[in-house]
């Protein structure tokens, strides 16, 4: 009680929380079918989650392309790219972009990865994703050769190398 005035002139606006909700590890993730684009096309049959049963896949939500964290994000997950998945790992970006837009910031950062567009935001609600300005919130899955969730992180910071180990990890138990 005594922090109370503290903690209260210190706080800028209304308190916020925010809710997160997706599927829990251990859950099935939901199924989905997303349109995609590479730095070479724009994939002409949709991303199925479902069809990739027997793969260990990451779906990474994140807010817009070309922005300066995304870009970040992305450029360490290229980067790193066989000491976090290897070949065996199916990773896929998801945000809002339109697929024409994917494809330009993939061929800008030579992605070697799918970015699937979800303008609506239907596949970001079922994984706690969404945000309310319209632009997801940065979240990354690992979904394991079961369709299960094995891990989740719903505040992803890109710009902490603590965060790209934790996936590494976190793929590395989905393998086995």
């Amino acid at each position: 009680a005594l922090l109370a005035p503290v903690l209260a002139a210190q706080q800028k606006g209304p308190p916020t929380a925010v809710i997160v909700r997706g599927p829990d590890v251990g859950k099935r993730a939901p199924d989905f079918s997303l349109p995609w684009a590479t730095m070479e096309t724009i994939g002409t049959e949709p991303f199925v989650l479902s069809r990739t049963l027997g793969q260990v896949v990451v779906l990474a939500f994140y807010p817009r392309d070309f922005t300066r964290t995304c870009t970040a994000e992305w450029q360490g997950l290229a980067a790193q790219r066989e000491a976090l998945f290897g070949p065996d790992v199916t990773v896929v970006g998801i945000s809002i972009d339109s697929l024409e837009t994917h494809q330009r910031f993939a061929a800008s950062l030579s992605l070697p990865y799918m970015l699937l567009s979800d303008p609506a935001q239907q596949v970001a609600r079922k994984y706690g994703a969404a945000g309310d300005d319209g632009v997801n919130r940065r979240a990354i899955y690992v979904i394991g050769k079961d369709g299960k969730v094995t891990w989740r992180d719903t505040q992803f910071n890109a710009i902490d190398p603590r965060e790209y180990e934790a996936i590494r990890q976190a793929v590395a138990a989905a393998r086995r």
